[in-house]
């Protein structure tokens, strides 16, 4: 749309309908889902599969350039065929970052919102009815989780649960503390009492979030001093709930407490998402990561002194400015040492406003197209051999989805991997022992375990 051109008018002032569309991380989904819960209290609904919304919230990410882009390609879409154009809310943590320079460079966005505001969503849905400006990138002192409705049933049997907010490290490639903030704890009656209501709502499996989710600490319903050890024991005496797992966490923050939670907590899942980012030292100094390769490497081996089953996975930056050949070679190292179950893995993209954005010996293009290439070949060839020596196995599967064909669910390994089996009598929720039969680089083949059968 052209600049000087009349922004599409509203279909309507007071929307009755919402759609929330989430970019990126785990607690942008968990976001999403509160703002859709609370949106839901003052009596709106979402929209059906493929209509037009009313409001259209995307809830957003700023940690890799493209994601930024897609934000404003998909606001460009969304004038209809008949001029009209739904509410638009920017929220999360590109609203958090650009605040109202979004509505200088798409006049159709209504509402600008920050990570830690969201709550008072309704408040500026108003001011748009009003014709007021509807920009909120505070960060209150006041935790935004209090003024949140209570959790209703969920649809699935998994669900996010934010435990603590922002970061405090401040890694040199990383807007995370400059858009979320500094790191907040939610209280620990605060936590348990959503799991319970969780729980209560048909929920089986809860992953704890946050940005640095082992940094949780907190007072118990005793006043004595809790790390996320503590918290995760005190979840696993909640009957219903089956299974507990979390992220993203920090090497800094791996506990003696925690990591012997791992070999005592039977609801603790064996999983173990802990991003090194790279596996060289000067890198991580660049990075200001306040880990070694050693350092990072010992943690794994304690963790899986106490659960030799554990699944390792990580996150992984290639082409960080002045990374050399020799050093990107040492990230495909540690690879093999550690043997990964799955990764993430990104090109390295300079976000304004960070120290790495301004060093010197910036990498090209194409060769962190080729060097991710490599790690991601490296990264796939270990996820098939985890795949495959689960071949044989007999595990529970918690069933979360349908398949593709009649009677087949769809569950998730204690390990996090996906598992097909056709189960006609059983339904999503239930738990079922199955043998697994077979394995691709993605996902598995189970069959009712014969044990069970018996």
């Amino acid at each position: 749309m052209n600049r000087n051109d009349t922004p599409p008018k509203l279909a309507k002032t007071a929307p009755a309908t919402f759609h929330v569309k989430s970019f990126g991380c785990q607690m942008n989904v968990y976001d999403g889902e509160r703002m859709a819960e609370m949106l839901g209290t003052r009596g709106m609904t979402a929209a059906a599969e493929g209509a037009d919304a009313d409001l259209v919230i995307l809830n957003t990410c700023h940690i890799r350039e493209k994601a930024v882009d897609k934000v404003y390609s998909d606001i460009g879409r969304m004038v209809r065929e008949d001029g009209s154009r739904p509410m638009i809310a920017v929220a999360g943590c590109v609203a958090q970052a650009e605040g109202g320079e979004i509505q200088r460079r798409a006049r159709t966005v209504d509402i600008v919102v920050g990570p830690q505001a969201y709550h008072r969503l309704p408040d500026l849905i108003d001011k748009v009815g009003r014709g007021e400006e509807a920009i909120d990138t505070d960060m209150p002192l006041a935790s935004k989780f209090g003024a949140l409705p209570a959790r209703t049933k969920q649809a699935r049997p998994t669900a996010f649960l934010t435990i603590m907010e922002g970061c405090d490290k401040f890694c040199t490639y990383c807007v995370v503390p400059y858009t979320r903030g500094a790191e907040i704890s939610r209280s620990w009656d605060a936590i348990l009492d959503e799991a319970k209501a969780l729980v209560d709502g048909g929920v089986r499996e809860i992953t704890l979030l946050g940005q640095n989710v082992n940094a949780w600490t907190g007072e118990d319903d005793k006043g004595a001093m809790q790390g996320m050890d503590g918290l995760v024991r005190a979840l696993a005496k909640i009957g219903d709930l089956k299974r507990i797992r979390y992220t993203t966490s920090h090497p800094n923050d791996m506990s003696d407490g925690l990591i012997a939670a791992h070999g005592e907590v039977e609801k603790l899942m064996p999983f173990l998402h802990l991003p090194v980012q790279s596996g060289n030292d000067r890198i991580l100094k660049a990075m200001n990561r306040s880990h070694s390769v050693d350092s990072y490497l010992r943690i794994i081996d304690r963790v899986r002194a106490v659960r030799p089953d554990i699944a390792v996975s990580g996150d992984f930056i290639v082409g960080f400015p002045g990374e050399t050949d020799a050093e990107f070679e040492d990230t495909l190292k540690i690879l093999d040492q550690v043997r990964y179950a799955q990764c993430y893995s990104f090109k390295y993209s300079p976000r304004p406003g960070t120290p790495a954005a301004d060093m010197d010996h910036q990498i090209s293009a194409a060769v962190m197209d080729e060097r991710l290439a490599r790690l991601q070949a490296a990264i796939n060839r270990h996820q098939v051999d985890f795949n495959a020596a689960t071949i044989g196995r007999s595990t529970d599967i918690l069933l979360e989805r349908k398949g593709r064909y009649p009677g087949q669910l769809i569950g998730k390994t204690p390990w996090l991997q996906s598992v097909h089996v056709t189960v006609p009598d059983l339904a999503i929720g239930d738990m079922v022992e199955v043998d697994i039969i077979s394995a691709g680089p993605n996902s598995l083949a189970g069959e009712p375990s014969r044990r069970q059968a018996a």
